[in-house]
């Protein structure tokens, strides 16, 4: 594909082209959404509800009240109301990196040669390098503003777990991560960044909880997951005073805060005076995924708008390809509530791919509820095939995406091909979750073929 790109795009259209492949939409601070969406106040057909893991029965706010934030436990079950004001505080520290770029990606299409038309919203450019912080800081507010004094999470790659210390610093919190074991040792940074902002982070499983000692019992050699990491922050939580859990995935309220990437782009689209045809993110447990999908999927409940939407996981870990619709523990060891979701069972141990954002067995039940219904599609994509994306997308439009942010550029890449074979000149809308500067280790092991 790149030698097709150095071959064939040659003068004055190609220096056109080059000089509008860096044009980009911005937003001013004022414009910046103050408002959430929740779409499951519009769902035509509302998520089941999670379950209480003792009784079995629908879960109601105040069971979630002794892990999180109250706030965000009415959040996480409200199905009432479409909009939920954004905390001034919030905003205004969202105002230090939001608007975030809408980028053409004038670059990638030359190199594809495709009539599609590519857009891309550049998360990549928070502090913390990633979509993240868009939750991290308002959970860490409304854990602050209930007088909370801890706060502790897990995570995998590690863009949530800096976001949640930088978070957690913002506010006076100390923080607490467990962070998946084989992350933990393939990006080393990811570990000194959360370190730097005064968190105290372990690799999971550990033999720091009941949760970790008995997964490590069972399987001595056990290389973590986020369902690992989960159970051991979750533990955490129920047993040391003034401490709270803080999720970077999958729970609706996290997909809520998320929203500002959708909301962001509706209008910047707009001012491209273009409509998606399709809105493309890579899956994990579906933060960023429904960050940028729902306030667009919106219209489609009403018939406005026929865009396809779709989540592109990676093949090690296919839980909307391949996983059963049912409910299920959101950790390994079964602390959390039942949830209705698409799930390879808690148990399930991924592969040990690069993209450790993207390891985890379950999808959030709202996304769970969309496929179900046919909202949304699913694909899953080899890891070579992510980082032979990357590597394209790194070199046409000059960042080097982060591993998990390759699943959504590869599915981009194979719809734009489509669009080259039938002449069709789609408009496809993708987010670059983040930026991969802290995975060259992963992208060493590419070039150098020791990738499988």
């Amino acid at each position: 594909m790149e030698q097709d790109y150095m071959e064939t795009h040659k003068g004055d259209k190609e220096n056109k082209q080059n000089g509008e492949r860096r044009k980009r939409y911005m937003l001013d601070e004022e414009e910046i959404p103050r408002r959430w969406y929740n779409i499951q106040a519009e769902m035509p057909v509302k998520p089941m509800p999670p379950l209480n893991p003792a009784t079995k029965e629908p879960l109601k706010a105040e069971d979630l009240y002794p892990i999180f934030a109250e706030e965000l436990c009415r959040q996480e079950l409200n199905q009432t109301d479409a909009w939920i004001d954004i905390p001034e505080e919030v905003r205004n520290l969202y105002k230090y990196y939001r608007c975030t770029p809408l980028v053409r990606a004038y670059g990638l299409e030359k190199a594809l040669g495709t009539p599609a038309h590519i857009y891309f919203k550049n998360e990549s450019v928070s502090p913390m390098g990633s979509h993240k912080l868009n939750s991290a800081i308002p959970q860490a507010y409304y854990c602050k503003q209930e007088g909370v004094k801890n706060v502790t999470t897990e995570t995998g790659a590690g863009q949530w777990g800096a976001s949640l210390a930088y978070a957690a610093k913002m506010f006076g919190l100390e923080a607490a991560v467990y962070q998946v074991k084989i992350s933990y040792e393939q990006k080393p940074y990811r570990k000194s960044i959360m370190q730097t902002f005064g968190a105290q982070v372990t690799p999971s499983p550990s033999m720091s909880t009941r949760a970790g000692k008995d997964i490590l019992t069972a399987n001595p050699n056990h290389q973590g997951s986020l369902g690992t990491a989960i159970s051991e922050a979750v533990e955490l939580a129920r047993t040391t005073p003034d401490c709270k859990y803080t999720l970077g995935s999958v729970l609706s309220h996290v997909s809520l805060h998320q929203t500002v990437i959708g909301l962001e782009a509706e209008k910047q689209m707009e001012m491209a005076g273009e409509y998606p045809d399709m809105v493309i993110a890579c899956f994990g447990g579906g933060s960023n995924f429904g960050g940028i999908a729902f306030p667009f999927m919106r219209h489609n409940f009403t018939g406005e708008k026929k865009t396809r939407f779709i989540a592109a996981e990676p093949t090690a870990c296919p839980k909307l390809t391949c996983g059963e619709f049912k409910y299920d523990f959101g950790d390994e060891a079964g602390y959390t509530p039942l949830l209705p979701m698409y799930t390879l069972g808690h148990k399930f141990q991924p592969a040990n791919i690069h993209a450790g954002g993207l390891r985890y067995h379950g999808a959030g039940v709202i996304v769970s509820q969309l496929l179900k219904d046919g909202w949304m599609e699913a694909v899953d994509i080899p890891q070579l095939e992510c980082f032979e994306a990357g590597t394209l997308f790194a070199r046409t439009e000059g960042i080097i995406p982060a591993p998990e942010s390759c699943h959504a550029i590869a599915a981009t890449i194979r719809e734009a091909l489509k669009c080259k074979e039938t002449g069709e000149e789609k408009v496809i809308l993708f987010n670059l979750s983040g930026h991969g500067l802290i995975d060259m280790a992963s992208y060493d092991k590419y070039f150098s073929g020791d990738l499988v």
